[in-house]
């Protein structure tokens, strides 16, 4: 069926239950967002979108987005979300290719113009091979792709997720997150909405904000800079926790010092998983059951994975229900992409033990040769964060005339690059050993707060000459 008719089957029955509880303590409820929906769904109608036409959204976080997202997969066209970072000449790449009918840059005003529709009752139908939105990859190394997702990848993932997190009418969903990205914009909210539960609905982390929310949520899901700067917080004690149940993050990896740190504090475990555009969720470490720091857990449900070329570790590969059809109007990227047997190359390196628990090395593209041997820089980075004064590193390969590439350690915090060098190959082979270590007081980040390793390796690519 298409999307959102599962979604709305699940709003609660009394639609006066609040779905938005904002930062003013103003609520939106599931009625005012069922109507919203329809009239913006008749609004675009008027404006011409048909079925298959792409919507595209730039704009701050706002519960009318949300409205113009499920309109759109109510009229069955595809929603194309666009970060509010992306300078003017990216978003015309993106408006280029994708060619929207409709790019909303204020949805709150289209609501509002929206205002004076009759909702549209009927939803259109879809079969589950139809495309329901194009998430843009972040295009470290060249043109961003799009990644399509079908109402039917969407839905067999929001059902999956739902159920391996336990969620009930009884939840409250803090909600921090960005909508631009599948972690907000499809983890959180389908959860939610299949659940019929409220969401706490705060427009970004903010310290205060989130700590408030807490008292009033049962689940946070986050990036790890959340954790950390909850664990920074006085504020964020044991009792300030007391009425979560579940904690979740994702997006970029979690540092095991975070996690353990974390559950000292909160007296329970972040639960960590692994996702990305093209799958959404992929593994999940357990609701119950032990969730070990460092490992992403188990496939989810419906997920088959692999690890490629049959070595212990390799790059992961995937199939399943949730899995994209291909990248938009890029059919020999797609072709590339997958497998003869129909499994999609993720570009992450991983391992998966007998128990099938996933552990993830990092990025292909970031792994390492130096003198002909593989290095994964995940291995290094374990080794560099359990030192003194370490916050945390990124470990990546640069050029150098020996060894073709060199490994290098960028570091936050203090130190003495000797003696950490010394330290590290104690434990280390001398070719996974860093070279050199650079102290800086932050690391490059995407929006969900991955480390932009590319950037690190133009920054230091002359070290070596």
């Amino acid at each position: 069926m298409n999307l959102y008719d599962l979604l709305a089957s699940r709003f609660p029955a009394d639609r006066t239950k609040a779905c938005f509880i904002l930062s003013d303590r103003t609520e939106i409820s599931y009625g005012a967002l069922e109507a919203g929906v329809g009239r913006i769904a008749a609004l675009m109608k008027d404006k011409g979108v048909g079925v298959g036409d792409r919507v595209a959204l730039q704009a701050a976080k706002s519960p009318e987005g949300v409205m113009v997202y499920l309109a759109a997969l109510k009229i069955g066209a595809v929603f194309l979300p666009l970060n509010q970072a992306y300078t003017a000449s990216e978003v015309d790449y993106f408006l280029k290719d994708a060619e929207p009918a409709e790019f909303i840059t204020d949805p709150v005003a289209f609501a509002a113009e929206a205002a004076g529709c009759a909702p549209i009752a009927e939803t259109t139908p879809r079969a589950d091979g139809d495309l329901a939105a194009i998430i843009y990859t972040s295009g470290t190394t060249g043109r961003s792709k799009g990644a399509m997702l079908s109402h039917g990848n969407l839905a067999a993932n929001a059902i999956a997720l739902h159920q391996a997190w336990g969620f009930s009418p009884d939840d409250v969903l803090l909600h921090a997150l960005p909508i631009f990205h599948v972690h907000g914009l499809f983890v959180a909210l389908h959860c939610a909405f299949l659940s019929g539960c409220p969401m706490v609905w705060l427009a970004k982390f903010d310290d205060a904000e989130v700590l408030a929310g807490l008292k009033r949520a049962s689940v946070m899901m986050g990036v790890p800079t959340f954790y950390t700067r909850l664990l920074a917080a006085p504020g964020f004690t044991r009792e300030a926790a007391a009425h979560m149940r579940l904690f979740v993050c994702g997006s970029a990896p979690l540092l095991e010092s975070t996690f353990a740190e974390f559950e000292a504090r909160a007296g329970m475990p972040i639960l960590e998983r692994y996702g990305m555009s093209e799958a959404v969720i992929i593994t999940s470490n357990p609701l119950e059951g032990e969730r070990i720091a460092g490992s992403v857990g188990y496939p989810l449900p419906g997920v088959e994975l692999r690890i490629g070329g049959g070595e212990a570790t390799g790059v992961i590969e995937i199939r399943g229900p949730s899995v994209f059809g291909g990248y938009w109007r890029m059919p020999e990227k797609t072709a590339e992409e997958f497998t003869a047997d129909g499994f999609f190359i993720t570009g992450d390196v991983g391992r998966q033990d007998p128990d099938g628990r996933v552990w993830i090395s990092g990025r292909a593209k970031d792994l390492i040769i130096s003198g002909g041997y593989n290095v994964y820089p995940k291995e290094v980075e374990l080794v560099l964060d359990e030192m003194a004064g370490v916050t945390e590193s990124a470990v990546v390969g640069v050029p150098h005339p020996d060894f073709g590439e060199a490994v290098v350690a960028v570091v936050i915090g203090q130190g003495d690059e000797a003696a950490m060098i010394a330290a590290a190959r104690e434990q280390l082979a001398a070719f996974k050993t860093p070279k050199r270590v650079f102290f800086v007081d932050d690391l490059p980040r995407n929006a969900m707060g991955k480390v932009q390793k590319n950037l690190l390796r133009e920054r230091f690519g002359g070290t070596f000459g």
